[in-house]
């Protein structure tokens, strides 16, 4: 059984050291950078199956590199700040990330996040045995054995967040999830009325679907209910 490999990206020396030894004594392999540069060729070199990086890095920022990166980075990627600032967050899961933690954190609790991250998209890799969805009247695939999304035959690039949303919208094509259901099975937590993730991420898969937010054809929504992918 292989050990799953962690990248860390993050200027704050004293905070990395800390988290890498916590990682590598529960089983990670762990590498570190201080610096956002060359970023891109760390990852590609690298290979992790999770990233942790910063959003504030001196040279090039977190929200650069996760936009950079998240078309030919199919893994899941924790942001962190040191800001308390919604708008950061926003920004962050608008360009991809797959969750988001405020500084200070605890080793403790970022593992916890990283073991819920790896082990959904375990969890997804599972189902590697599933047959293809098709939606949209045949024009959208979802295969579950390779990751992968086509529309009109064309391969989307999506975030691991985004391909999870979208297989579990498919799973119950022509039918309405609410919110609440989403959360569950995507974050495995209750929606508490206010969080605006799932939002976010249906956004950002109608963009990539060349849907009109203000017509959607593809992924409805259905007010006061939910969200509702076309048969």
């Amino acid at each position: 059984m292989k050990n799953d490999k962690i990248l860390i990206i993050d200027d704050d020396q004293e905070l990395t050291l800390l988290i890498s030894r916590f990682l590598v004594k529960n089983g990670y392999v762990v590498e570190v950078r201080n610096t956002g540069e060359d970023a891109a060729q760390h990852i590609e070199r690298f290979q992790p199956d999770l990233l942790v990086l910063d959003l504030m890095l001196p040279g090039t920022d977190g929200l650069s590199i996760c936009r950079t990166i998240r078309s030919d980075f199919p893994n899941p990627i924790i942001m962190l700040t040191a800001l308390d600032d919604e708008i950061d967050e926003v920004t962050g899961l608008e360009v991809g990330a797959d969750d988001y933690l405020r500084k200070p954190i605890s080793p403790r609790v970022l593992l916890a996040h990283i073991r819920a991250q790896l082990r959904k998209r375990g969890s997804m890799e599972g189902a590697s045995g599933s047959a293809a969805l098709t939606a949209n009247n045949g024009r959208l695939c979802i295969d579950p054995a390779t990751r992968e999304v086509t529309q009109n035959d064309k391969k989307l690039a999506l975030s691991t967040a985004e391909f999870d949303l979208l297989h579990t919208l498919a799973k119950q094509a022509g039918q309405i999830i609410t919110r609440d259901q989403l959360h569950q099975k995507i974050f495995h937590m209750e929606y508490d009325g206010v969080d605006r993730s799932i939002d976010i991420r249906i956004s950002r898969l109608r963009k990539k679907l060349g849907d009109d937010p203000r017509e959607p054809a593809v992924i409805k929504t259905v007010r006061g209910r939910g969200y509702l992918l076309a048969p």
